[in-house]
């Protein structure tokens, strides 16, 4: 939590105490009690499935939401994409981390090698037998040790094997090298996170558990069966803990939800924002300006969020919308004149990850007061 000598409005957006109505803007907001409800559900549906779920840091970068989806959420442990994402969280007292990407760089290798003394186990992908030898010797120097998930490319592709040859060969070099252990696989089929359907993320899905079994049975015949197959995203999350091949989750977006992940169907064809999750991070914007009697500006303009992934929607609001937006400003279409000057909305970023990026602080809001304000941890930390 953040102490008192920061300052609202130069270096903090809020301060504990402070009513909602005060906050300054633009900054990142979560609703304290959606976020809760989201992290148990999900801890909930992990344990009634008999599955590890191993949340997803890339998402919040945030140590405090970490701790608390490993508090209450039963999270085993987090996901990174970067050495020095995880080295956030290790330094920060998470004690299991999985680096869910490659590390090639002998600068990063060695970072990586000396987490563990840290008191953190370390696990990182590998989807080439030249980055085992190279992950051997960087933990053989540093005295510790490294657990090595083989990565399978199973849709989304960008890193990862795609031949169950590939893997046999990765863990058998994996078994005979030092300081370094091959424990499980990571299949994540990124790519059909989003779309909309429900049957066509469970068919895509199932083309990778087919593809993932195989490479199980063939690594259980030479004794080398993994002991984690690690996958599974907010959009897919039900198909893995189902398949009786999958054991570890690494979901993320949930615990938040953003425009373009709530759009997505359920199986009874109901967005999965409007039941099965909640919105609970918002970009809280200000009216600057209403020049125009049928256009409010506000502050969250580019530098305040991401638009790949589309605009952001106006939360709780269906007479006025967000429609456009440039560096510092967002137009806001008012038909009816309706906004004022400095009043405030809540914005739900069209995607969450690159969002929470850019911003420093999230502002934790229970019933109207600031009850907690936590450092985006690692933001920044991409290298």
């Amino acid at each position: 939590m953040i102490t008192e000598e920061l300052e609202v409005g130069f270096n903090v957006p809020a301060k504990v105490g402070m009513d909602e109505a005060d906050i300054q803007t633009p900054c990142l907001i979560l609703d304290l009690d959606a976020l809760e409800r989201n992290i148990k559900k999900m801890g909930d549906y992990a344990k009634d499935h008999n599955m590890r779920h191993r949340s997803h840091g890339k998402m919040h970068k945030s140590v405090d939401v970490q701790e608390l989806q490993e508090d209450i959420g039963g999270a085993i442990g987090v996901c990174c994409q970067k050495v020095s994402e995880a080295e956030v969280f290790v330094r920060g007292g998470i004690k299991d981390v999985l680096v869910s990407n490659q590390v090639r760089d002998p600068a990063k290798i060695e970072r990586l090698a000396n987490l563990p003394k840290m008191g953190s186990k370390i696990t990182v992908c590998v989807d080439d037998v030249d980055n085992v030898a190279e992950l051997s010797a960087a933990a053989t120097k540093a005295g510790t040790e490294l657990n090595c998930y083989i990565e399978i490319d199973c849709g989304a592709g960008r890193c990862g094997v795609t031949t169950t040859e590939a893997v046999i060969e990765i863990a058998k070099a994996i078994d005979a090298a030092e300081n370094i252990k091959f424990t499980g696989i990571q299949a994540y089929q990124g790519a059909m996170q989003h779309m909309d359907s429900y049957s066509d993320r469970k068919a895509k899905t199932q083309a990778a558990i087919d593809q993932v079994q195989e490479a199980i049975d063939a690594l259980t015949e030479i004794g080398l069966k993994p002991e984690f197959i690690s996958g599974g995203g907010t959009g897919s999350y039900y198909f893995e803990s189902n398949s009786g091949v999958f054991n570890e989750l690494q979901c993320g977006s949930y615990a938040f939800m953003d425009a373009d992940y709530g759009r997505i169907l359920d199986e009874d064809g109901n967005r999965i924002d409007a039941g099965e999750w909640e919105n609970a991070l918002f970009i809280l914007t200000s009216v600057m300006s209403h020049a125009k009697p049928d256009k409010a500006i506000v502050d969250a303009g580019l530098k305040a969020q991401s638009v790949d992934s589309g605009l952001p929607f106006i939360y709780g609001r269906d007479d006025v919308e967000y429609v456009k937006c440039s560096d510092e400003h967002g137009v806001v279409s008012d038909p009816n004149g309706v906004l004022k000057i400095n009043e405030k909305l809540k914005l739900v970023p069209g995607h969450c990850d690159p969002t929470c990026n850019v911003h420093d602080f999230y502002v934790g809001v229970r019933n109207g007061k600031v009850e907690t304000v936590w450092p985006v941890s690692a933001r920044g930390r991409m290298y």
